[in-house]
């Protein structure tokens, strides 16, 4: 538990004897991201991938075929290769996944950086969609410890319905079981501030200054949506495209330096192209580019899509194809630009609340 605001509580002035004592009021502000399974083991996976499969802003499939279809074909057997990927970049030390270690590392810089700035005035936590620490868990605290007021922040740079919507449903649920509501505001996609593209950019630039060679081509690999979801009105797929053209003009680049890519395609029907894996290979094949650099502008922080999916497969593609250096550019995980630009847009958002 990451609460750690003073919770002074007391009775209402004029209150009568037996009226509850109340906390002192506070703001919370709760970080959420995608979430973790507890471990890497068979059931810990199939756990977490029900739920995560389970979702409806996920797999929007008709329940009637799609839970028949999870429950005794998919959750039989993915636990397994799911468990085996996840035991490969797990953070032993600390017995979690590296999305928690880097969630929590990101978490306790922002709450040192909010505190300098407001004191106890504020509480400052995170939550996992899926998975443990789980978002109705947080409010739940927050709300006990005396928060009448919690901006709830979907770690997303760009806005999908697959993601920050049902980030935003799970803490509109969890809102649902209060007594006392407390005043909500949602941090919108942020994929265009100006000091996130900024902190993009220098971490691109460290890697080509650190690099042994320059890389040919930047890929801006973003995690995949079924192509259908865009042509029903979600901005993701536009966003992704605007990160990657703001990533450029801060370098100044020219098109030809940098491209947009999609990955982890699930399922039968058609994704957002160009797909990762085989956009890697063209390059190698067709282009002739011996070395290309990876980075992922949909992730705040490293994880599985990015540490084994880029580090191993899709890195794998490209040199079956011919080339010769990959180079992975990490998240911005708890990158001290990171961190400001994060918690300059909590100050934005928390505008007319603490000022």
């Amino acid at each position: 538990m990451m609460l750690d605001a003073t919770n002074i509580s007391q009775r209402p002035l004029f209150a009568a004897d037996d009226h509850p004592k109340i906390p002192q009021v506070k703001v919370g502000i709760l970080l959420a991201n995608l979430g973790t399974p507890d471990n890497y083991d068979y059931w810990s996976m199939r756990s977490y991938l029900g739920e995560f499969l389970s979702d409806r802003r996920v797999i929007d499939y008709s329940p009637w075929f799609w839970q028949p279809l999870l429950q005794l074909v998919i959750l039989t057997s993915r636990p397994f290769r799911s468990g085996a990927n996840y035991k490969s970049i797990w953070n032993e030390d600390a017995g979690e996944s590296p999305l928690m270690t880097i969630t929590k590392d990101q978490t306790r810089k922002i709450k040192k950086f909010m505190h300098e700035r407001y004191g106890g005035e504020v509480i400052v936590d995170f939550c996992m969609r899926y998975g443990n620490p789980s978002t109705i868990s947080k409010v739940r605290e927050m709300t006990a410890a005396g928060c009448q007021k919690i901006l709830f922040f979907p770690l997303y740079p760009q806005y999908s319905g697959a993601t920050t919507a049902t980030a935003n449903d799970q803490f509109f649920r969890a809102l649902m079981k209060e007594k006392w509501q407390p005043t909500s505001r949602v941090v919108p996609a942020y994929y265009d501030e100006d000091i996130y593209i900024d902190a993009l950019a220098k971490s691109v630039e460290r890697a080509y200054e650190e690099a042994e060679s320059k890389p040919e081509i930047l890929v801006c690999s973003y995690h995949g949506v079924p192509k259908r979801y865009l042509m029903e009105g979600d901005p993701y797929h536009c966003q992704c495209q605007k990160t990657t053209r703001l990533l450029k003009e801060r370098l100044g680049w020219s098109d030809t330096d940098i491209v947009t890519t999609f990955q982890s395609k699930f399922g039968p029907e058609e994704w957002l192209k160009p797909y990762t894996v085989e956009e890697v290979a063209r390059l190698a094949e067709e282009e002739c580019k011996k070395h290309i650099a990876v980075i992922a502008p949909a992730f705040s922080a490293d994880c599985i899509e990015t540490l084994e999916e880029i580090n191993e497969e899709i890195k794998e593609s490209f040199e079956e194809a011919g080339g010769e250096y990959f180079t992975y550019i990490p998240c911005l995980n708890d990158d001290d630009d990171h961190v400001k630009a994060l918690s300059q847009i909590i100050e934005d958002n928390l505008k007319g609340w603490l000022d």
